[in-house]
C-alpha cells in the first residue's frame, strides 16, 4: 500500500481523492443495480441539486476547519439568509436581484460576527457557532413571523433565478459550483491569505511570533465561509423554493463530512478543495440513493455520522504515524 501511495501518478492525483472517486463510482453502480431507475437522468439531476447548496456549505467550512476552528451554524445561517431575503422578496416587493444579493450579505454578516468573536474576542469557535446557530434560527423566525417562505416558481415573475441550477439541458449549477471551487482552491493554495489560513491551523503561535496579524487572517476565513453560506442559500431556494423557519442544522454534519472525507484535517493546517468537492458528491449520491431505495432519510444521518467518525479517526491515525 505504501509503495502505491508513493507512485508519482498517485502522489500527484492524491491517494485520498482516488479512493473517494472509486467509492463514488462503486456507490453509483450499487444503487443502479438495486434500483434500475436510479441510473436515469432525473436521479442524477436530483443528486446534483442537493450537491450544489451542500457544496457551497462545505467549501465555506473548509476554510474555517483549516484554521483549526469549527462552525456548526452554517445550515441555520443558510436558512436564515434564504428566509430573510425571500420574505423581503415576497412581502415587501424587493426586486429579485437585490434579494439574491441580500442573501449573500446576510451570510457574510454572520461570517463577520463569528470571525470577530473568534479572532478578536478569543471566544472558542464551538461556543460562537452554537450561539450563531440559535441566533440565526431566532432571527429568521422573528423576521418572517414564523411563516414559511416560498420563492417564485420558474414560470412566475422573477423565476429566472432558477436558471442558476439548470437552463434547458445545461447543468448551469454544476458549472457555477465548480468555478467557485476552482476559485477557492486558488485562494487557499496560491495566495498569501490561503497560506496564512493553513499555517494558523498548523501552528498559530509560530505564525504570530513571525509578525503576522493572525486575527485578521482567522477572521477572513469566517467571512469567506459566511459569504459562501449566503450563496448556498440561493442555490437551496433555486432547487427547492420553499424554506421553513427553525431548520437547517441537519446540513451541518453533511457539509463537515464532505470536507473531512475529502482530506481536510479537523486539527487544522491541512485542507483540500478538490477533495471537498468529491466528498460532497459522495454525500449527495448517498442521499439520493437512500431515497431511491425507499429508505428513510434517518439512515443517511446514521451513515453520515459514521463517515465523520471514520474520517476523523483516519486523520488522527495518519498524524500519529507521521509523528
Amino acid at each position: 500500500m505504501e509503495k502505491l501511495k508513493q507512485h508519482p501518478i498517485v502522489k500527484k492525483a492524491g491517494f485520498n481523492r482516488i479512493v473517494l472517486c472509486g467509492v463514488l463510482a462503486l456507490m453509483y453502480l450499487l444503487f443502479s443495480l438495486a434500483n434500475k431507475n436510479f441510473a436515469g437522468l432525473p436521479r442524477i439531476l436530483s443528486a446534483l441539486n442537493y450537491a450544489y447548496f451542500l457544496g457551497f456549505l462545505s467549501l465555506g467550512v473548509t476554510f474555517v476547519i483549516a484554521t483549526g476552528g469549527i462552525d456548526f451554524s452554517i445550515g441555520p445561517v443558510m436558512f436564515c439568509a434564504a428566509l430573510i431575503s425571500g420574505f423581503c422578496l415576497t412581502s415587501y416587493g424587493v426586486p429579485m436581484g437585490i434579494s439574491l444579493v441580500l442573501s449573500v450579505l446576510v451570510g457574510m454578516l454572520f461570517g463577520v460576527f463569528n470571525g470577530y468573536l473568534v479572532a478578536y474576542c478569543s471566544v472558542p469557535p464551538f461556543i460562537v457557532s452554537m450561539a450563531s446557530m440559535n441566533i440565526a434560527k431566532g432571527l429568521a423566525s422573528v423576521f418572517t413571523k414564523t411563516q414559511t417562505v416560498s420563492w417564485p416558481q420558474s414560470s412566475a415573475p422573477g423565476g429566472w433565478y432558477r436558471n442558476l441550477i439548470k437552463m434547458g439541458s445545461i447543468p448551469v449549477g454544476l458549472i457555477i459550483f465548480l468555478a467557485f471551487a476552482a476559485l477557492c482552491a486558488v485562494i487557499l493554495n496560491q495566495t498569501r491569505a490561503g497560506r496564512y489560513i493553513l499555517c494558523l491551523g498548523s501552528n498559530q503561535e509560530a505564525v504570530r511570533l513571525s509578525g503576522v496579524n493572525v486575527k485578521k487572517w482567522k477572521m477572513l476565513a469566517y467571512v469567506i465561509c459566511g459569504t459562501l453560506v449566503g450563496i448556498a442559500a440561493i442555490f437551496f431556494v433555486a432547487a427547492y423554493t420553499t424554506v421553513q423557519p427553525g431548520y437547517g442544522d441537519q446540513y451541518n454534519n453533511e457539509a463537515i463530512a464532505g470536507c473531512v472525507m475529502g482530506g481536510t484535517s479537523m486539527a487544522g493546517g491541512l485542507a483540500s478543495i478538490s477533495g471537498t468537492v468529491i466528498g460532497v458528491f459522495v454525500i449527495a449520491l448517498l442521499q439520493e440513493g437512500i431515497l431511491a431505495l425507499g429508505a428513510a432519510k434517518d439512515y443517511q444521518q446514521v451513515i453520515t455520522g459514521i463517515i465523520v467518525i471514520a474520517a476523523v479517526y483516519a486523520d488522527v491515525a495518519a498524524r500519529r504515524r507521521k509523528n
